[in-house]
């Protein structure tokens, strides 16, 4: 049973936040899980003034996803940071180029869930969630988030991601701010969740 991590990092957060998601697909007994990254649309001129060149050559070694990979996989796990409330431009282009996948309904009937990034605490994190979720409606998938048996969510005594529609992390306006335990258990939850049903479908 294999699962996809597909996600868009500018500066790591979503990409820790990945790992954690795959740590917790690993818990799941016959679940295979591999990371892959969205194609980069920005030049490195502009990457370089945004500061993101150095910080993105610590997960440079995550292979470039392609369309044709996420026929294969039982259940797909997404990533992006907010923009505006929404996802990236990066995952949008990619997503916008799996036309082919939806015209034969390649993806129908598989696991899809979604996990984000934001700067601040209330930075578009469930809009960004909920408005990627109709994407994977569109394309068949069976959603799932991060039911309330993840406690962690219900959390008052610190600052922390996270909502029944997926796992988040907060980055801090400098992007100062690294996923917190809480943060990461969420992920973990989150990976380990969506195998579990993908397991089930799968049988």
């Amino acid at each position: 049973m294999k699962v996809l991590v597909v996600y868009y990092s500018m500066y790591g957060h979503v990409n820790r936040m990945a790992e954690a998601v795959a740590e917790g697909v690993k818990t799941v007994k016959g679940a295979e899980v591999a990371l892959r990254r969205v194609p980069e649309t920005l030049p490195q001129e502009v990457l370089a003034k945004m500061g993101a060149v150095e910080a993105q050559k610590k997960f440079e070694n995550v292979p470039i996803a392609t369309v044709d990979e996420l026929e294969s996989a039982d259940a797909i796990i997404f990533g992006t940071p907010t923009r505006f409330g929404n996802m990236c431009g990066q995952m949008r282009q990619f997503l916008d180029a799996t036309g082919g996948l939806w015209a034969k309904g390649a993806l129908v009937g598989k696991v899809g869930s979604v996990f984000t990034s934001s700067a601040t605490q209330h930075g578009g994190q469930e809009s960004t969630i909920l408005s990627f979720i109709i994407t994977l409606l569109h394309h068949g998938l069976v959603v799932v988030g991060l039911p309330y048996s993840f406690q962690g969510q219900m959390r008052n005594d610190e600052i922390t991601g996270g909502s029944p529609y997926g796992a988040s992390t907060i980055a801090g306006t400098q992007g100062e701010r690294t996923p917190s335990e809480n943060e990461l258990q969420a992920a973990r939850f989150q990976g380990a969740h969506v195998a579990t049903i993908a397991s089930k479908l799968a049988k």
